[in-house]
């Protein structure tokens, strides 16, 4: 962490935030200039290489996500509209205009806008001090590994709540489930510093209680919280992966092949019943919320 931040734990929600907060303009900066480099190959895993060569992986979550949309919205995927905030290069859009949805995007790296664009993606390239940037609300607001690097996340809620959400809309939140038990213990076992905390690109810290209670104090109902895979148990296997790229692609790709071996076994609810397993246990590298506003009365 830069010297001159900071982490320090919300007086209300509970997660931990850096302080001082960056400004709009230096978070914009950030990533229109220096987060789909290479600089942060242990940071980001948004890169076009990445969703490309992982695509099957990939795939089989959004496949997920249209499943619960689906199950909440209670209506076909053909007659409902999305935004995704911050859609990168537009993989997870595109899945979504594949099976009838109506997508829209933005995100504020030109290069990925314009790669957007090029696959005939609804996108635009605009930063994140308005959100609202199509004028209109949406069936389902997506927020993609997104949550943990906008400033006042309290506020964000807000404004997805007032402005881009239909009544009895679906808003899906996928973050990193950071000071975890297993994270911790393999920082402590491998005597690294807190690699994860690493301002300006994050600058929230949630954890699956934390992140509950923020939307749910926002006046959103919870309908589903679950987790990803704990890849931190392969620190605790003795695998350091934080310092070496190569073996935390082979711990990927062993993550990779339980899941997909699963699914391809019918065994598909197995797995998900072990996610959310994780989540009550507060373990799993990333925590994925389905939310949803009431519906008008």
């Amino acid at each position: 962490m830069r010297k001159d931040y900071q982490l320090r734990t919300h007086p209300e929600y509970g997660y931990r935030e850096v302080t001082p907060t960056p400004s709009n303009e230096e978070i914009a900066r950030f990533y229109a200039d220096e987060f789909y480099s290479s600089e942060y190959p242990r940071l980001n895993d948004s890169s076009l290489e990445v969703q490309e060569r992982d695509k099957d992986f990939y795939d089989a979550f959004r496949r997920d996500l249209c499943d619960r949309i689906e199950a909440l919205r209670r209506r076909p995927l053909s007659d409902l509209s999305v935004l995704d905030i911050g859609c990168g290069w537009g993989e997870t859009l595109s899945y979504f205009k594949d099976r009838g949805m109506d997508c829209y995007g933005f995100d504020p790296a030109p290069e990925a806008i314009e790669y957007g664009r090029g696959k005939g993606l609804s996108v635009k390239c605009a930063g994140m001090d308005d959100l609202n940037v199509f004028g209109r609300r949406f069936d389902v607001v997506l927020m993609q590994n997104v949550l943990e690097h906008l400033a006042h996340p309290d506020q964000v809620m807000d404004v997805i709540r007032d402005q881009l959400l239909l009544p009895g809309g679906v808003l899906i939140i996928d973050v990193p489930n950071e000071f975890n038990s297993f994270q911790l213990s393999g920082r402590e076992t491998h005597a690294l510093d807190q690699w994860w905390v690493c301002p300006p690109n994050h600058l929230n810290y949630f954890t699956h209680r934390s992140l509950q209670k923020l939307v749910e104090g926002k006046g959103f109902l919870c309908r589903r919280l679950t987790s990803s895979f704990p890849l931190e148990m392969f620190l605790l296997f003795g695998h350091n992966y934080v310092e070496d790229a190569a073996l935390g692609r082979r711990c990927h790709e062993m993550r990779m092949a339980f899941e997909s071996n699963l699914r391809d076994t019918g065994r598909a609810e197995v797995l998900h019943d072990f996610y959310q397993s994780l989540a009550q246990l507060g373990l799993g590298r990333q925590i994925l919320l389905f939310a949803q506003l009431p519906e008008a009365e």
